[in-house]
């Protein structure tokens, strides 16, 4: 009978072991589901949480700071002491144009450009205005000393090169270009008039 109650006890007490295991497992689950749940849950509402701090922050800092425009980096004007000036006459028009020793150009200007036309493009008066206006446009380069290089036969030529003469240049060069046939391509027929 002794033997028969420890057994029973023993089983009675592996019973209330397995039960036990049972219940914690269960209740684990059941935790865990939980758990998950309320992570679900919690995450959002901290998302949601997190999204109207951001905004409120955001909203705070936009007012604190003033509106401030974005600065453009201003381009850096290289000052170029000498340079070449161009001068093309032909008997339809004048070109100025005032490069570097390089030959990167700084800046032209045409009688054309400036709105004289027909006959009025070739006068020696078109070629002065000519180059004024390159000299107005150089002013920011800083430029002093100039070579001079002329092609062309037209009147405007040596009034032009008078101009930048005036307009304060100092003339270390002059050179004309004028192309001069060899007995190359045969001349047109003179002009009738």
């Amino acid at each position: 009978m002794a033997e028969e109650k420890d057994t029973k006890t023993t089983q009675s007490d592996d019973q209330k072991e397995v039960s036990k295991k049972e219940a914690v497992t269960e209740e684990k689950t059941v935790v865990k589901t939980e758990s998950t749940e309320e992570k679900k849950a919690l995450s959002k509402e901290d998302k949601a949480d997190t999204k109207e701090i951001k905004e409120k922050k955001s909203e705070e800092e936009a007012a604190k700071t003033p509106i401030v425009p974005v600065k453009k980096k201003k381009k850096l004007r290289r000052q170029i002491q000498r340079g070449r000036a161009y001068i093309r006459s032909s008997y339809n028009n004048t070109v100025v144009s005032l490069t570097d020793l390089h030959g990167n150009l700084l800046a032209w200007s045409s009688s054309g450009l400036l709105g004289f036309r027909g006959a009025k493009k070739a006068t020696t008066y078109a070629a002065t205005q000519v180059a004024a206006d390159v000299d107005e446009k150089v002013q920011k380069y800083g430029l002093r000393d100039i070579e001079v290089y002329i092609k062309g036969v037209g009147s405007g030529r040596e009034a032009a090169l008078r101009a930048l003469a005036q307009k304060g240049y100092g003339i270390t060069k002059i050179k004309d270009m004028t192309p001069i046939p060899h007995n190359g391509c045969r001349p047109k027929k003179p002009r009738r008039v």
